[in-house]
């Protein structure tokens, strides 16, 4: 009966010294109030649960969302929902338990994000926030957190501004601009093209004025008679009934039908 008793005893004790670390996470062994430096990887891992706690730690990425006012540039408060895409480096769980705890998020990770991200924002206008220069205000922010946590343990993947509410009459202005600005632009097109169609056109007048000036220069009195020799060889092969009118220089062509 006694050896039951111990046998199960020893059961007991076996299993509550076991956990399971699971993917996308490390364990953090406590030993006697001591953090062992070496994280404990995937699988089953014992200890002695009256000498020590295996901590988990996840390492796969997490989203914390966030709800904060930004401040402008012009000293306007911009409300925006923020996402944090960010996971604890493997190897530096160990650190970050020792030197911050379990609460990184609160202690660490949205205190940094919010000096951040006013320091950022505050340097841009706020219809730059609802613009094109949304992503260059993300990377900026993702890189001053990645300056504030170098060699903390974290990795700042993304920094989204999801969704950013602009005061009504700011809204309302930038619209405005936007569409003054593309009716410029299609303004821009139109005489774009017809300043295109107008050089066209002074190129072809130039062109047929070379031509005619070519023309021109090149029908001399020779030449002019030398035409009409041939326009007379022509005629006078033709089998076909005419009457010639010339004075010797240039032909002048009637049918019989037309002095009837």
């Amino acid at each position: 009966m006694k050896t039951n008793v111990l046998m199960g005893a020893c059961l007991l004790l076996s299993l509550a010294g076991c956990t399971v670390v699971r993917q996308g996470e490390v364990g953090v062994k406590r030993t006697l109030g001591k953090i062992k430096p070496k994280p404990l990887p995937e699988g089953v891992q014992v200890f002695n649960p009256f000498l020590a706690t295996v901590i988990k730690v996840p390492t796969r990425t997490v989203n914390l969302e966030v709800r904060m006012p930004l401040p402008s540039k012009e000293g306007l408060t911009i409300q925006s929902d923020v996402s944090i895409l960010y996971r604890v480096e493997g190897p530096r769980a160990p650190l970050v338990l020792e030197r911050i705890g379990r609460d990184y998020e609160e202690v660490v990770i949205l205190p940094v994000f919010r000096s951040a991200a006013a320091d950022v924002s505050a340097n841009y206008y706020a219809k730059d926030m609802h613009t094109g220069q949304r992503a260059r205000i993300e990377q900026s922010i993702r890189e001053l957190m990645m300056e504030n946590l170098k060699d903390r343990g974290f990795a700042i993947e993304s920094v989204l501004l999801k969704s950013i509410v602009l005061p009504p009459g700011l809204t309302k202005a930038i619209e405005e601009k936007l569409e003054a600005e593309q009716d410029a632009q299609r303004m821009q097109f139109v005489l774009d093209k017809q300043r295109q169609e107008a050089q066209r056109l002074v190129i072809e007048a130039g062109g047929v004025r070379d031509a005619q000036k070519i023309i021109n220069e090149g029908l001399t009195p020779m030449l002019i008679k030398f035409k009409a020799i041939e326009a007379f060889n022509k005629l006078s092969a033709s089998p076909n009934s005419k009457i010639i009118i010339t004075n010797g220089e240039t032909p002048l062509l009637m049918s019989p039908e037309t002095i009837n």
